[in-house]
């Protein structure tokens, strides 16, 4: 039996340990190279699939989502949060909107149908009545009312019928305007200040006046007040002399003129207890008549004559 060295056994134990661990012989450096190739590999595969991201206990690959970042399920709850309150603040705002009262507790209801009239045609003359704290336009054939206007709380104490126009005066001293023909609206409101107790002594007998012009005669103790009947305009103010105070209920139309009376126990002349007024104002024996189409039109003193004023031709 044949035998071998000690340092020949010592320096293939040597070989086959520096070979099994890849750290020494002769195939040691190879195999790490290859190694090192192998996962610089996988690492490319790795990085060459698209990346998972987890939303909602659900997986969804980023090319699903367009290239763009998820919102994290905190921001969506609260984004979708304040969507929902801001649709809902809309809604109750437009709830409130619809249901708040109507200005001056106006309360106009139509309740038959008004046949359609040509355009340019007369409107026709509807009747007009006072009746269960409302002002009525009703039918003449049947006497049903066509439409129906109240103030809430409120009395109406005269209505004044116009071209177009009904005019009503309250016992809180407040002057309304609605469509006459349908009453279909109510165009405006104008307000006596300090005339409610008044009149619910007096009585609303001749405070409403319709003079030419198309404008409206309001006359209360302490002042005559002229509007335009269109749309409500303040045309001019009268205010009574110290100690004086108009009579509505004395006033009397003659022509286009209204005069009306005016009691002075101050004075002794009969003239200073009357006055006269049309739809530019006070008439005095020295006041020019107005021209052809400038009624109802305010001029001022440097500019006497209506129409704009230009420079004179070169």
């Amino acid at each position: 039996m044949a035998t071998v060295p000690v340092e020949a056994t010592r320096s293939a134990r040597a070989d086959g340990s520096a070979q099994k661990d890849g750290s020494a012989g002769t195939d040691g450096p190879a195999r790490a190279g290859t190694t090192g190739s192998a996962r610089a590999a996988g690492s490319a595969r790795t990085s060459s699939r698209p990346s998972w991201s987890t939303w909602s206990g659900r997986s969804v690959p980023a090319a699903d989502r367009g290239g763009l970042p998820r919102a994290r399920p905190a921001v969506v709850r609260r984004r979708t949060a304040r969507a929902l309150l801001g649709g809902a603040v809309a809604v109750l705002v437009a709830v409130a909107h619809q249901t708040r009262p109507a200005p001056y507790g106006d309360r106009l209801v139509p309740h038959a149908r008004v046949e359609e009239r040509a355009p340019g045609a007369p409107s026709s003359g509807v009747p007009l009545r006072t009746a269960r704290g409302a002002v009525e336009a009703y039918d003449t054939a049947t006497g049903r009312a066509r439409w129906t206007y109240a103030r809430e709380g409120r009395r109406p104490l005269a209505v004044l019928p116009a071209r177009g126009h009904a005019i009503a005066l309250w016992d809180d001293g407040l002057v309304t305007d609605i469509t006459r023909h349908d009453g279909s609206a109510v165009h405006w409101h104008r307000s006596l200040p300090g005339t409610a107790r008044w009149l619910t002594e007096h009585g609303a007998g001749g405070v409403l006046r319709l003079l030419d012009g198309g404008v409206l005669a309001v006359i209360t103790p302490e002042r005559v007040a002229v509007y335009r009947v269109a749309d409500g305009g303040l045309r001019w103010i009268l205010p009574t002399r110290p100690g004086c105070r108009f009579v509505p209920a004395r006033a009397v139309r003659h022509g286009g003129v209204l005069l009306i009376a005016r009691p002075c126990p101050a004075e002794d002349r009969w003239t200073a207890g009357l006055v006269a007024v049309d739809g530019l104002g006070v008439v005095t024996p020295h006041r020019a008549p107005p021209r052809e189409g400038a009624r109802g039109e305010r001029h001022s003193a440097e500019h006497p004559r209506p129409g704009k004023v230009v420079a004179p031709p070169r």
